[in-house]
């Protein structure tokens, strides 16, 4: 037998079972699509996470903001998009809840899309400019008991509004809800003094806090932020069990193979690893929270749970 032969022999289960390599991505630009105007902190942390992205990546992961229908139009087009890992989605916790405050929707915000990575916690905080006549939660309470419906509220989508509404229940004041398309222009108005009061999140609060125009009332959450840590909780200032919170979010449209998932995943985590992302998001107001695809899933699924039965109970109620 030649040795030629017998080192073919050798290596049968080699050529029996090829070693599949790593799906190559990307291999054009990647559309992450954000569903809210630019600007707000979905927006901010997108832009962040591509440019840590792009010394790795042989194709650059482009920002595209598609705003309107509380981030439907955009996420939309994920939905429909070419399961290649081409068009990706970072979206809010309201993902999910969105489907239990619109009244229509075009896709299911679980088994139309693909979970790719939990990225970070999106606290919530109560924001007022520095103007308004009252500095601390107890006393724009009771600024707002004087004034019914004189201190309007701003909202970006169902997760903050949710926060205005149920807060304001909670604590027996009349806070009109006001709509933006960002946290950005959200936080505009509250620079320049046309907004009372709204609810965002640290990483849409945080480029303004240095003006000295704004000031951070509470936290929605059960525990303090790093990031404000001497501002406190909801809980804290005198409403028992309120604690509300959200996460961003990278999906992709439904029907991705899984060893492009992991890819893309691995890409993220990478970048997550290295300490001119983490350096990036701190200085933003971004608290990382990167869980794979399985994780996320076991996310998507508890706050299914929780929405529906916020809508059961009359706590959550379609927008008109």
């Amino acid at each position: 037998m030649s040795l030629a032969r017998r080192a073919l022999l050798s290596v049968p289960a080699l050529l029996a079972f090829p070693v599949r390599a790593q799906p190559a991505w990307p291999q054009r630009p990647v559309r992450l699509i954000v569903p809210y105007a630019a600007g707000g902190g979905t927006d901010i942390f997108g832009r962040a996470l591509g440019e840590a992205l792009r010394p790795a990546l042989v194709h650059p992961i482009i920002v595209e903001n598609r705003a309107g229908g509380a981030g439907v139009i955009g996420t939309d087009v994920v939905a429909r998009a070419e399961p290649d890992g081409n068009t990706l989605l970072a979206v809010v916790s309201t993902h999910v809840m969105n489907k239990y405050y619109l009244s229509t929707m075009p896709y299911d915000p679980i088994r139309d899309f693909t979970p790719i990575a939990m990225l970070s916690r999106n606290t919530m905080v109560l924001c007022a400019g520095a103007t308004q006549p009252f500095a601390t939660l107890p006393a724009m309470i009771e600024h707002a008991r004087r004034n019914p419906g004189a201190v309007g509220t701003g909202s970006t989508e169902a997760l903050s509004s949710f926060c205005g509404q149920e807060f304001a229940r909670r604590a027996g004041i009349e806070t009109p809800d006001i709509q933006y398309r960002s946290g950005g222009q959200l936080m505009n108005d509250i620079v320049a003094g046309h907004l009372p009061v709204g609810w965002t999140s640290t990483a849409s609060a945080t480029p303004h806090m240095q003006t000295g125009r704004v000031r951070i009332l509470a936290n929605a959450s059960a525990t303090r932020t790093p990031f404000f840590p001497d501002v406190p909780t909801v809980q804290e200032s005198g409403i028992p069990d309120f604690d509300l919170s959200g996460w961003v979010a990278l999906f992709g449209p439904k029907g991705m193979d899984p060893a492009l998932v992991t890819r893309i995943y691995d890409a993220v985590a990478a970048a997550f690893a290295g300490a001119t992302l983490r350096a990036r998001l701190a200085t933003l107001g971004v608290e990382p929270d990167l869980r794979d695809g399985a994780g996320l899933t076991t996310v998507l699924v508890r706050d299914d749970r929780l929405w529906a039965a916020a809508a059961a109970a009359g706590t959550l109620q379609r927008a008109n």
